[in-house]
């Protein structure tokens, strides 16, 4: 069995689920990406000598454009990518101000929903779980 935390071959992520209480209530931030065609929460690979909560800070502004600040770790996914194993954690986020946002080859469009509403357009079942664990 591999440590996720130095295992060579595991893909390491982070990335976070960014609430923001609107007239609607209470909002999650998802992310479309065009080139795999997805909705999904906002995260990336660790880049190297980067901490986990620094990945998902850095990563969250990239694709959401929300300076953010952490709450608390929401909880890690794993799975496999063409056999290679990845583990993302994830943080409960609030945005700091507005955001700057700009539509990219990788991000196309950010969208604030409720959560029953994410619930349905999340394209991953481990990402889905994870918000219905957070959301309560």
């Amino acid at each position: 069995m591999s440590d996720e935390n130095n295992a060579v071959n595991t893909i390491r992520a982070a990335g976070g689920l960014v609430w923001r209480d609107s007239v609607h209530g209470r909002e999650i931030a998802v992310i479309h990406r065009a080139r795999h065609r997805d909705w999904t929460l906002p995260k990336g690979k660790l880049e190297p000598g980067e901490d986990w909560k620094e990945a998902a800070v850095r990563e969250v502004k990239e694709e959401t454009g929300y300076c953010v600040q952490l709450k608390s770790f929401a909880g890690k996914i794993s799975y496999n990518i063409k056999g290679t194993p990845k583990v993302v954690q994830f943080w409960n986020m609030e945005p700091i101000g507005e955001s700057k946002f700009e539509p990219s080859k990788e991000v196309d469009r950010v969208r604030w929903l409720s959560v029953q509403k994410a619930l349905e357009v999340l394209d991953y079942d481990a990402e889905r779980e994870l918000l219905r664990n957070n959301s309560k």
